[in-house]
């Protein structure tokens, strides 16, 4: 086996790695240790909302009129492994036969995330201003539209993350949108999987949510994309060449 091989598979392997390390970490963490996303998250939804929030030690982040909380489940951590993991193997996956240097890692969790509190802070802006209205579907529970909420923004920013990746590389060959699809779960049923979660009776709804709704997101935005004049799979513009012209 070759070196280059040797490094490849080794870079693979760290990416796999931190991901299942920040998962462990996540798992067991509290708002006080995960202050290190939740506070710019928060500062970000004030700007935003216009709202006030407190940190509360264990409890996390709480809005002035302790209607709202932006406690652990709201750090974004599941997302930005995700955006991680993406990002780490679609470029390992591309350069694949070039070999690729060790910084990629850094830019990577970096990117992923500077994503990630673009994504959590329009999701929980979301959820300020369904509450604020006092949003209701009649054939959705409460839990059911808060994770339907989730699950289509953080997936919706997950797509536009890997298409504009793409985008910044006009020789890369356009990649297919189940990729994004795939990674996603990958991290959101395929670890709570290995975990025994299948067990609790709550998960089977989550599953449903996570297989059906990514996949419907997929296929209308392939849709729509590959519906536009002159544009590739994932929206972006061909190369064309000038019109030669005659005197």
């Amino acid at each position: 086996m070759s070196r280059s091989r040797i490094v490849w598979g080794a870079q693979l392997a760290v990416v796999l790695l931190c991901a299942l390390a920040l998962k462990s970490y996540y798992s067991t963490a509290t708002a006080n240790e995960l202050r290190w996303i939740l506070a710019p998250t928060t500062a970000m939804v004030e700007v935003l909302s216009g709202r006030s929030f407190a940190f509360e030690s264990y409890t996390g982040y709480m809005s002035s009129d302790h209607t709202f909380v932006i406690a652990v489940p709201c750090a974004g951590v599941n997302f930005l492994l995700t955006a991680f993991l993406m990002i780490g193997v679609r470029r390992l996956w591309r350069d694949r036969y070039q070999g690729v240097s060790w910084s990629f890692l850094p830019i990577a969790a970096v990117v992923a995330y500077v994503a990630t509190l673009i994504a959590n802070t329009t999701r929980i802006c979301v959820a300020l201003e369904m509450q604020r209205r006092a949003v209701d579907v009649s054939w959705l529970t409460d839990n059911q539209l808060h994770r339907l909420e989730g699950i289509v923004i953080y997936f919706g920013f997950l797509l536009l993350l890997f298409m504009l990746l793409q985008r910044m590389n006009a020789a890369e060959p356009r990649g297919l949108l189940l990729f994004p699809v795939l990674i996603y779960y990958a991290t959101t049923l395929g670890i709570p999987l290995l975990n025994g979660s299948y067990r609790q009776p709550a998960f089977w709804e989550h599953f449903a949510f996570v297989i059906i709704l990514p996949a419907i997101l997929a296929v209308f935005v392939g849709a729509a994309l590959r519906g536009r004049p002159r544009l590739g799979f994932v929206g972006w513009p061909r190369r064309t060449t000038p019109a030669k012209t005659t005197s």
